[in-house]
Order: C-alpha cells, then sequence, then structure tokens
C-alpha cells in the first residue's frame, strides 16, 4: 500500500464533532449582521436604482451583495418558501410574492405542505412591472389557505412579537432586507397587521376584481391586493417607477392641506381602544397637525357596526369555498385553519344574505360618508392594542373572531372599516413601545385613492422621523 493512502486521516468523528461541524457550515450558530455602511444592501433605494441605470453598481456586485445577504437573512427570518438569484442583467428592485397569487415560473403552494399549483401566467400586477427594473425573487410565506396561524417567519425588528398573517411572508421579507417590494393579499387586514407588526408600511388598495385574477380567492367582495415596503418614501418613490399608479383608476392627490377625520368611535360606546393605541392615535394627530393638516372628530357609525358582520360573511365564503377545495387541500389542515372555517359553517343562509346586503349598500353609500364629514381621509389606529407577544398568538384556536367569544369585541378591532366598504387604507408606525415593537395608525380613504394615502404617509413619516427598526 502507498504512503499516501496509509498516511490518510481515517478517524471517525465523534457525533457531536460531527454536529458542531455541520453546524459550522450551515452557519446555525451565526446572527446576519448588518451591512455595512455603503454596501448595496445598506444605500437607499433610490440610489441603487440610480447606481444600476449609471452602471456604477455593476450587475455581478449586486448579485453577489444581494444573495450574500439573503440566503443569512432568509436562514433567520424564514420569510421565504422560494428564491431565485437575480438574473444576467440583475435589475434592482427585489419583488416578494404571496404564495396565494399566481406568479409564472414559480409553483403556488397556498400556504399548504402538499399542494402546487404551475401558473403559466402571472397577476396582472406583477406581470404589469417593468423586467428593467423590478423582478421577483421569491414567493414568500402564508399561512394556510389565508386562514391559519403560525407561519414560523421571524419579526425581523422584535422577534418576540408575532408578525402577523397572513400575508406574513410579504411584511418579513421586506422588514429582512430580503425583498424591496412585497405584494400579498388584504381580506380583513391580512396585509396591514403584519406590515404594522413588523414595522413597515403596509398598503391595501381598493377592491377592484380585474386586478385579483391569479390571487386564491377567499372572500371575493373584500379581497384585495396589498403592498410593503420598508417606509413611506420606498412606498411613494416606486408607486410612478413601477407603474402601480396605473392599477386601476387612482386618482391625483391634489393639494393639500388636507382634511382628515379623526374616527370617534374607537372610543365610544362600543370602543375597545385602549390606553397606549390611544395615545398612539394622539401623537399621529399631532404629527399631522404640526404637517399642516386639519383634523376634527368624525363618527361612522352604520359601518362600525358592520365589522363583526365582516368577519362573518368572509367565514362563511372560506366555508363554502372549502367544499369545492376539499379534494385538493390535504386532511391534516392546522386546527386554527379548522377552527376558522367552522366558524363560518355556523352562518346562516338568512344572515349571510343580510350581510351581503348591507355590503351592497354602504359601498353604495360611503362616498356620501366622506362627503357628509366633509374629510379626505380618516385616521384611527391599526387595532384596539399593541402587537401581541408570540405566546398570546399562538394560543388562538382560531384567526376568525365568533360571536360569544370572550373577547369578540376587541379581536373584531378596526381593520374591517375599510374591507366591508371596499375601500384602500394604509398602515405605518409612529411609535414603539416598550418592548420596541411598533405602534401604527392606519388612514383610510375613498375607492381609488391611493395616491392621496402615499402622500398623506408621507407626510407623517417626515413628521415623526426615524424609529430606528433594524433587523435584530
Amino acid at each position: 500500500m502507498s504512503d499516501a493512502l496509509t498516511s490518510q486521516d481515517t478517524t471517525t468523528p465523534t457525533p457531536q464533532e460531527a454536529i458542531t461541524d455541520y453546524a459550522r457550515q450551515a452557519r446555525w450558530t451565526a446572527v446576519p449582521e448588518a451591512p455595512e455602511t455603503g454596501a448595496p444592501m445598506s444605500s437607499p433605494l433610490p440610489e441603487r436604482v440610480t447606481a444600476r441605470a449609471r452602471g456604477t453598481l455593476g450587475a455581478e456586485e449586486w448579485r453577489t451583495a444581494e444573495a450574500t445577504w439573503s440566503d443569512l437573512a432568509d436562514a433567520r427570518y424564514r420569510a421565504c418558501v422560494q428564491r431565485a438569484p437575480l438574473g444576467p442583467d440583475a435589475p434592482p428592485v427585489r419583488v416578494g410574492v404571496k404564495d396565494t397569487v399566481d406568479v409564472a415560473g414559480f409553483p403556488t403552494r397556498l400556504g399548504l405542505r402538499g399542494h402546487r399549483h404551475h401558473a403559466g401566467v402571472s397577476n396582472p400586477a406583477i406581470a404589469a412591472l417593468p423586467s428593467d427594473l423590478a423582478t421577483v425573487t421569491a414567493k414568500v410565506v402564508t399561512t394556510e389557505l389565508n386562514i391559519g396561524v403560525g407561519s414560523e417567519c421571524v419579526n425581523p425588528y422584535v422577534p418576540r412579537i408575532d408578525p402577523g398573517g397572513s400575508s406574513t411572508g410579504t411584511a418579513v421579507s421586506v422588514a429582512a432586507g430580503i425583498c424591496d417590494l412585497g405584494l400579498g393579499t388584504d381580506v380583513l387586514g391580512s396585509v396591514r397587521w403584519p406590515a404594522g407588526q413588523c414595522g413597515t408600511v403596509g398598503l391595501r388598495m381598493t377592491q377592484r376584481t380585474p386586478l385579483l385574477e391569479g390571487v386564491f380567492p377567499l372572500s371575493p367582495p373584500m379581497d384585495a391586493l396589498g403592498w410593503a415596503t420598508r417606509s413611506a418614501a420606498d412606498l411613494a418613490y416606486l408607486w410612478p417607477l413601477l407603474g402601480l399608479d396605473r392599477l386601476g383608476a387612482q386618482r391625483p392627490a391634489g393639494e393639500g392641506p388636507y382634511r382628515i377625520g379623526v374616527v370617534a368611535d374607537v372610543d365610544g360606546p362600543e370602543g375597545t381602544c385602549g390606553p397606549v393605541m390611544r395615545r398612539t392615535l394622539e401623537a399621529a394627530c399631532g404629527f399631522l397637525e404640526a404637517s399642516g393638516q386639519r383634523l376634527g372628530p368624525v363618527r361612522v357609525d352604520d359601518l362600525w357596526a358592520l365589522r363583526g358582520p365582516a368577519w362573518e360573511l368572509c367565514a362563511r365564503q372560506a366555508w363554502d369555498a372549502y367544499q369545492l377545495w376539499r379534494p385538493w387541500v390535504p386532511a391534516d389542515l392546522h386546527e386554527t385553519t379548522r377552527g376558522a372555517l367552522e366558524v363560518g359553517a355556523k352562518v346562516q343562509d338568512d344572515r349571510y344574505a343580510w350581510i351581503l346586503e348591507r355590503l351592497a349598500h354602504t359601498r353604495a353609500t360611503v362616498e356620501g360618508d366622506f362627503d357628509a364629514a366633509g374629510v379626505d381621509a380618516w385616521l384611527l389606529p391599526l387595532d384596539p392594542a399593541p402587537p401581541p407577544d408570540l405566546a398570546a398568538a399562538d394560543a388562538r384556536v382560531s384567526t376568525i373572531p365568533a360571536p360569544g367569544d370572550p373577547d369578540y369585541d376587541l379581536r373584531v378591532a378596526y381593520t374591517p372599516l375599510a374591507s366591508f366598504a371596499g375601500l384602500p387604507a394604509l398602515t405605518m408606525p409612529v411609535a414603539r413601545d416598550e418592548r420596541g415593537a411598533p405602534l401604527c395608525v392606519q388612514l383610510i380613504a375613498r375607492r381609488d385613492h391611493e395616491p392621496l394615502l402615499i402622500r398623506l404617509a408621507g407626510l407623517l413619516e417626515e413628521a415623526v422621523g426615524p424609529l430606528g427598526f433594524t433587523p435584530s
């Protein structure tokens, strides 16, 4: 036998040595560090777009920096179900798409382990993105069928805080710096909650049926596309750049100052707003008034009373749809998914018909509510209470509150106002609590007034100033 062969180390590593070696290779022990100042990942988005257009940021440099960061960040925050590397042209804007929205070249899984749908055509909002500026780099996590709990994502800014759902990965991927723009769906707050709980900006669009092609339907009258960005400035920059301002009949914001109605129902006899979120709302009012906007109280009593029925509508339509989905989805759905479906099974036909009648009436008259109050938008907290810790969120047996639940009034919350009326709504943080968790308000405007919401968010963000959110 040769010396080369006899000199080889044939020592078998111990199990602990093998585990340690694998952990080192897998970088399990490493928490991603923030990119160094000046690196492509830390540059403001407009600077990166300009640098790519001028060639001062080369394609290979950008691809390498992006892959290095996203590999580490996704290992930590688990936002993606599938990632695609930047192509040869390496567009500067990375888009993550919720895994209930079709993107050609990616399977759609609906948050299920055993489901695959391979779409040949992308959702219209994705198909319209300019390929030289933006590309889909990830399909991102959603909860089961839009209604389960437990995404296994980690909130990048405050890991102990529930990252929300169902468009969980939409917000987490943006907060983690894996994507610059996230597309999700918002039924009763499904983009606004994760965006708010992850410290990002979330915009629910006006409910428009043509934009929902290639979107898994949960409650078609309330389903809407929603977007997440790291800041209001990023949203304002990307909106015209990527042609998002051409999605539907969007109306210009017009000249300010704007008239904002502060929804007084949150503190009325049926109000549920806790002291922390009341102070958050007061702070937002102060910031907006300091920026020159005119604020005054409004009441939305009729719509306020329909927040619970909005949940019933979603639950009943999910239950009806499940009768059609059943052959194509696993039998072992998560208990929270089953719990939500069971809420819908209890909504009787006469109740269902009444809710649909009220929805049609609301949408025919809601413009008059803005006119009567003389306001351009409504302002209210995102929720009655700050974002929950993970332990509290995991204890829920259903994502859909049912009449009779002990915390029903709290859980119907405030996001259904825009959903039931089919209106656009935007949420953003304006403060942090003692845990570091984001405290958010939401703005609601008339149909097709997304530009106004983006403008108001920019004014509010400028007045608030930096809140110090960075991946933990």
